[in-house]
């Protein structure tokens, strides 16, 4: 271990006494030190090993364009859990890792006490690496068995309807079960600083994890017919195709489950972004402030780094056409702590969602004093403010987090010959669809269905439109 590293371990084992006594109660964070290349790719797959698919490779080349643009720079990643899991790059800066040290312990104050994080843990265990890594395992199984034309198809639906949750109801549903459920592995809960010596010896360590034995089923289950009591209105997309489609096999429902299970995983993190990201940044700022035992050069490099990540635009443009999280979350608990104090945050911490946190408290004044508004682009290619009244301003910044940002679609029906009948509801999330993905989307579910697949909507100008998957299954 480096020099730095051991000062970094020190550091990290003395601002965690701090956050304890400062009264952060969080689940243990094991810290990973890795290199640069791997963290791009925890980043775009979401997990540091995940079930392969041709899109993670997309997003692979699109965040490397990113980051060669100097638009994007990943400070870290970290996963709520029990223990929670957070990935550093052993390429920052000692100040900036230590930075980070303090971010993720505020993240893991906030996955603990926050009632959605609790709930969804609940539900989807604490030990999402280890599941993961198994189910990456099977998967690759499947396609030595199967080939790579048919496992790719059943990812692409499934990733295709990644958000296509209910997240109202349960994971487990009762009638859910086309496996038996299966037992979660046990992972070690002591905090750690460990610095991995290179990607290869990182990568040797998942395929040791507990559950790499897990198996997909390989073999076709019984064939099922269409239900005549279908539900009139199914929004869990993937839990109702794992169900119900007739000639599914048993690991292409096991695929379908995997993904719902990881998308309820991650519901949490989308739904509190805004307020998990600006909760970490308050108490990064905080501990480093209070962390005395800090050399005055590296706190003054890490708020350095601090400023950088919670300013509301990017370089030197000052004005910005879209939310930085990380500003305004931090913005609005500074707010909060200051007119209500720290234990009416900690409450709202316990009880709110990002919704119920713009919706409550972001008010009038604090929106005028960081200069939110609502723009329009106009025909000529102008923008203009189209308006600066508050609930225009909640709005706004909440919109793309309905219904996990995806259309709202439900399952209305089965006809006799099969079909699957689709229906957007468009007044709710109040927009049309793109027709190309929409056309594109449905065809991966007819692969999977392998019945026709018919989807009513309204397309982006507000016209009602029936499109049909175009492959004959019948």
């Amino acid at each position: 271990m480096t020099a730095g590293a051991n000062q970094l371990q020190d550091y990290a084992r003395r601002i965690e006494e701090l956050a304890v006594r400062l009264g952060l109660d969080f689940y243990p964070v094991d810290f990973e030190l890795v290199p640069d290349n791997f963290m791009t790719e925890i980043a775009v797959y979401g997990l540091p090993v995940r079930m392969p698919h041709w899109s993670f490779g997309i997003r692979y080349i699109h965040q490397l364009i990113q980051q060669g643009m100097g638009h994007s720079r990943i400070f870290e990643v970290m996963f709520p859990g029990d223990p929670c899991h957070a990935y550093l790059v052993n390429g920052n800066s000692l100040p900036e890792n230590t930075l980070v040290v303090a971010h993720v312990l505020g993240h893991a104050d906030f996955a603990k006490n926050n009632h959605l994080f609790r709930k969804f843990m609940e539900m989807a265990g604490g030990h999402i690496l280890e599941q993961a890594a198994a189910r990456a395992h099977a998967i690759e199984m499947a396609l030595e068995r199967h080939g790579q034309e048919k496992v790719e198809a059943v990812l692409d639906a499934a990733l295709a309807l990644e958000p296509h949750i209910d997240v109202q109801s349960e994971l487990h549903r009762s009638a859910s079960a086309a496996m038996p459920r299966r037992s979660e592995p046990t992972a070690p809960g002591i905090a750690a600083l460990v610095a991995a010596s290179s990607g290869d010896d990182f990568r040797r360590r998942y395929h040791q994890l507990p559950g790499e034995t897990m198996q997909l089923a390989l073999e076709p289950m019984t064939p099922r017919s269409p239900s005549s009591a279908t539900p009139l209105e199914e929004y869990d997309l993937l839990w109702f195709i794992a169900k119900h489609a007739p000639d599914m096999a048993g690991w292409e429902r096991d695929i379908f489950l995997a993904v719902r299970e990881e998308s309820f995983y991650f519901y949490p993190v989308f739904a509190c972004q805004i307020m998990n990201e600006g909760w970490a940044s308050y108490w990064h700022a905080r501990l480093l402030r209070e962390a005395d035992f800090l050399p005055q050069d590296l706190y003054l490099s890490a708020i350095k780094a601090h400023s950088d990540v919670v300013r509301p635009y990017a370089a030197e443009r000052q004005l910005a056409l879209s939310i930085n999280p990380y500003h305004l979350g931090f913005s609005m608990w500074e707010y909060i702590i200051e007119k209500q104090g720290l234990e009416a945050a900690r409450r709202i911490c316990r009880e709110e969602d990002d919704f119920g946190f713009i919706r409550n408290y972001l008010d009038a004044e604090l929106a005028r004093k960081l200069d939110l508004f609502v723009y329009a682009t106009h025909t000529e290619g102008d923008i203009r403010v189209a308006s600066r009244d508050i609930h225009a301003i909640r709005e706004a910044i909440l919109a793309p987090k309905f219904n996990y940002g995806a259309p709202r679609i439900a399952v209305t029906g089965i006809e006799q010959d099969g079909s699957l009948e689709l229906t957007h509801d468009h007044r709710s999330d109040g927009s049309g669809l793109d027709m190309a993905r929409a056309d594109r989307v449905l065809e991966y579910i007819a692969r999977v269905w392998r019945r026709p697949v018919n989807l009513h909507t309204v397309d982006e100008r507000g016209y009602a439109r029936d499109i049909s998957s175009k492959r004959k299954y019948m």
